[in-house]
C-alpha cells in the first residue's frame, strides 16, 4: 500500500495540465490521448519497483507481525540476517511473485483515482488548496476498494508463502497456495479473511498519506521553488520537486500514514494466516484479533510490532516508487 499511495501522491500539488494541440491527418488530437492508460502504467510500474525493492523488509515484518516461532525472539537487523542463513538469500523474496500481481493494478487505480477525484472536488465543489488533497486521498482510498476486493486473494496467498519457513512449507507455490485454501478453508470465502481491517485502514491510510505529502510539495514549491524545484524535462512549465526532496517528503508522510493505521495492518496479517496459526480459533474476527494480540502482547510488541521497520523501509520504498514515477511521467508525457 504504501508504495502505490507514494507514486499517487506525486501529483498532490499541481493537475496535469493540457497539452498543446497538434493537427494530425485524422483531426486535430491532442497529448492527453489515452492519458489515464499512461498513467495506469506508470503507476503500476512504480508500485512495482518499489514493492520489489522493500520485498525483504516486507518477508521480515510478516514475520514479526505474527511472530513466527522461528524469528520471533529476534529484531528487525537480525531477522534480516537470520533469514537468509535459514532459507537462503531467496528466502527474503517469499511471495513477492504474487505481490507482483498484486500490486501493479491496485497502484494504478489508485493513482487514477486520486487525480480523478482532485480534479473533480476542484473543478466541481470548488474547493482548493490542502483540504482537497485530504478528500481526494480519502476518496481515493475507498474506490481502490475494488481494487483491493478484486486482488486481496492474491495478498493472501502471498502472505502464506512469506510466513512458511524452509523445511515447514504447507504450500509449494502460488497455485497449490491457492487450492489448498479453497480445499479446506471454506473455499471462495476463505481467500477474504482480514478483509475488513484492510478496508477500514484504506481510507486514512490514503487520506493522511495523500495530506501530508501535498501539503509538503506544495509549500516546499511555493516557498522556495528554487531550492527545492526543477522544471520537468517533458513540459518546462511543470515545476516537479527534486528527487531527495521528494524521498524526504515522501518518507515523512509515509511514516504518518503507516502509524496511524499500523493496528489495523497487524491484524489483517494475523487474520490471513488463519489455520496457520495456534491461536486461529482465538482470531476469527477483527475485534477478537485486535483483542487477543492486545491481551498477550500488548501495544509495543502486540499492535505495533514491527512498525519501525515500516519505518526503516520507508526510505528505500518511497526513493524508488518517487524515481520510477517521475521517469515513467516524463516517458509517458504526463506532464
Amino acid at each position: 500500500m504504501a508504495a502505490a499511495t507514494a507514486a499517487a501522491a506525486l501529483a498532490a500539488a499541481d493537475p496535469p495540465p493540457a497539452m498543446p494541440q497538434a493537427a494530425g491527418a485524422g483531426g486535430p488530437t491532442t497529448r492527453r490521448d489515452f492519458y489515464w492508460l499512461r498513467s495506469f502504467l506508470a503507476g503500476g510500474i512504480a508500485g512495482c519497483c518499489a514493492k520489489t525493492t522493500v520485498a525483504p523488509l516486507d518477508r521480515v515484518k510478516v514475520l514479526l507481525q505474527a511472530h513466527n516461532h522461528h524469528y520471533k525472539h529476534l529484531g528487525v537487523f537480525s531477522a534480516l540476517r537470520a533469514v537468509p542463513q535459514k532459507e537462503g538469500f531467496l528466502g527474503l523474496y517469499k511471495g513477492n511473485g504474487a505481490m507482483m500481481i498484486r500490486i501493479f493494478p491496485y497502484g494504478a487505480i489508485q493513482f487514477m483515482a486520486f487525480e480523478h477525484y482532485k480534479t473533480l472536488i476542484t473543478t466541481k465543489l470548488g474547493i482548493s488548496g490542502h483540504v482537497h488533497r485530504l478528500m481526494a486521498g480519502s476518496m481515493a482510498g475507498k474506490r481502490s476498494m475494488t481494487a483491493v476486493i478484486c486482488t486481496y486473494p492474491l495478498d493472501m496467498v502471498r502472505v502464506r508463502l512469506a510466513f512458511q519457513v524452509k523445511g515447514e512449507h504447507s504450500y509449494t507455490g502460488i497455485i497449490h497456495a491457492f487450492k489448498t485454501i479453497y480445499a479446506k478453508e471454506g473455499g471462495f470465502f476463505g481467500f477474504y479473511r482480514g478483509l475488513m481491517p484492510t478496508i477500514l485502514g484504506m481510507a486514512p491510510y490514503a487520506g493522511v498519506s495523500f495530506f501530508t505529502f501535498g501539503t509538503l510539495k506544495s509549500v516546499g514549491l511555493s516557498h522556495a521553488p528554487t531550492l527545492l524545484g526543477r522544471p520537468s524535462s517533458d513540459n518546462p512549465n511543470v515545476l516537479v520537486l527534486k528527487t531527495h526532496v521528494n524521498l524526504l517528503c515522501g518518507g515523512v508522510a509515509g511514516a504518518i500514514a503507516q502509524t496511524i493505521s499500523y493496528p489495523f495492518d497487524v491484524t489483517r496479517r494475523r487474520m490471513q494466516l488463519g489455520t496457520v496459526l495456534p491461536e486461529f480459533e482465538k482470531c476469527l474476527t477483527m475485534r477478537d484479533t485486535m483483542k487477543y494480540v492486545y491481551g498477550h502482547h500488548g501495544i509495543r510488541k502486540g499492535l505495533y510490532r514491527g512498525l519501525s521497520l515500516n519505518y526503516i523501509r520507508c526510505i528505500p520504498s518511497q526513493a524508488v516508487a518517487f524515481t520510477t514515477y517521475e521517469l515513467m511521467k516524463q516517458f509517458f508525457h504526463l506532464n
